[in-house]
């Protein structure tokens, strides 16, 4: 099909969509990607990286439309959101709020005859403002992440319990006035979209479900890579991005209080956390005995492929885990909790590594190391998600809420 045969389309994520290398950019980057085969995008996002400048010409080559890109600060985005607080405006919203990015929207509205828009997160919906109200409009929030900020309100102490709860509510009112506003919202699980569905009822019938995916072809088993792990080892592994509060909070709690008692058990075990960023109490973890903290990789697959076992102790956690969909890809057995399963329907070998306190995934993961994958959990995960999982599959249905 001719890509523009479907005519102008805008696409504004609050992230540059490229490289897929962390959680929200593999989505939204499957998402671009899907549309640029039908229509002529548009692409505006903002660059929180400088070592994501490089790919600016990799977008506009897949995209065909403009590409604008503009650089944000974490400093002044830090300092708009300190400012909100004088006002009933969510954080977020002032983190990525630019005057330069709102007269691009406009510029892009006068210039292209527009037949769709699709919005990439909560935070980029003020930008809607600057467009006909006409226009087709489709939101992907992915998560609900006003529920987020709920969560981390229960899990802290004053002033941040406040500060987050505070943008829990103040955001929740702001996903409410879009839903209400646009002609679809998409959430990344049935279980998210019950989620606001109970929150928000009146909009039920334009929210919908969209899951994440998996590319089973680059996360195959079948690659040949050479081990980054000393032969004796047997190594547990942990991947994302490790500036993110939820993976930070996981790689604590488990070389804290779960990682100790499998090492006393299996002498050569080792845990390995792979990621970009790490926090400073991240890279602290290494004065314990056999952990390592890798920072930026080139590719994680090695990691995955030669680890005896892959962890997922999330104990915060929104919508579907790209980490464990990846593991499974790569027929890895994975030790999680219930958080980080939450909205995979995981065959049953596989549930049989669902940890629900310390004690029970210390007791797992010394036996997934002294015995092996002996459920065979790492070939069923492949399997399921080789059927269940496949980007090409769940996007149908994008293409569905498009030609409404």
């Amino acid at each position: 099909m001719d890509i523009e045969s479907k005519g102008d389309l805008l696409f504004l994520a609050h992230r540059i969509p490229y490289p897929p290398n962390k959680g929200d950019k593999v989505r939204s980057y499957h998402l671009l990607s899907f549309l640029a085969r039908y229509y002529r995008v548009h692409v505006g996002a903002f660059i929180d990286d400088p070592d994501d400048w490089q790919y600016a010409a990799y977008l506009q080559k897949l995209c065909k439309g403009k590409v604008q890109l503009y650089p944000l600060s974490r400093n002044q985005a830090l300092f708009r959101s300190l400012i909100a607080l004088t006002t009933k405006k969510p954080l977020g919203l002032a983190y990525y709020q630019d005057s330069s990015m709102a007269k691009w929207v406009q510029d892009i509205a006068k210039h292209y005859c527009l037949k769709q828009v699709v919005v990439f997160s909560s935070t980029m919906a003020q930008y809607l403002k600057y467009l006909p109200a006409s226009l087709s409009t489709i939101v992907d929030f992915v998560d609900v992440d006003s529920e987020k900020w709920r969560a981390y309100s229960k899990t802290s102490f004053f002033p941040l319990s406040w500060i987050y709860k505070r943008e829990a509510n103040t955001l929740l009112d702001f996903e409410k006035k879009v839903a209400g506003q646009v002609d679809a919202s998409i959430f990344v699980s049935p279980a998210e979209a019950k989620l606001f569905c109970t929150l928000a009822p009146d909009l039920s019938e334009r929210v919908f479900s969209i899951s994440n995916g998996v590319d089973i072809d680059f996360f195959s088993p079948d690659h040949c890579f050479p081990s980054p792990y000393n032969p004796e080892n047997k190594a547990l592994v942990f991947t994302g991005a490790m500036d993110y509060r939820p993976n930070i909070d996981a790689v604590i709690w488990f070389t804290k209080h779960i990682f100790p008692k499998i090492l006393k058990e299996v002498p050569s075990a080792c845990f390995y956390i792979v990621g970009s960023h790490p926090a400073k109490s991240v890279r602290a973890l290494t004065s314990h005995d056999r952990v390592y903290v890798t920072g930026s990789v080139p590719d994680v697959r090695p990691y995955l492929a030669h680890a005896s076992g892959v962890v997922a102790p999330l104990r915060i956690a929104r919508g579907i885990q790209n980490k464990v969909l990846e593991a499974m890809a790569m027929a890895k057995p994975v030790l999680a909790t219930p958080e980080a399963a939450e909205g995979i329907e995981l065959p049953q070998a596989c549930l049989a590594l669902i940890g629900r306190n310390v004690e029970d995934l210390v007791i797992k993961g010394i036996n997934l190391l002294r015995k092996g994958d002996e459920l065979g959990t790492g070939k069923i995960g492949r399997n399921y998600v080789f059927t269940n999982y496949r980007w090409e599959h769940h996007l149908q249905f994008l293409s569905q809420l498009l030609n409404k």
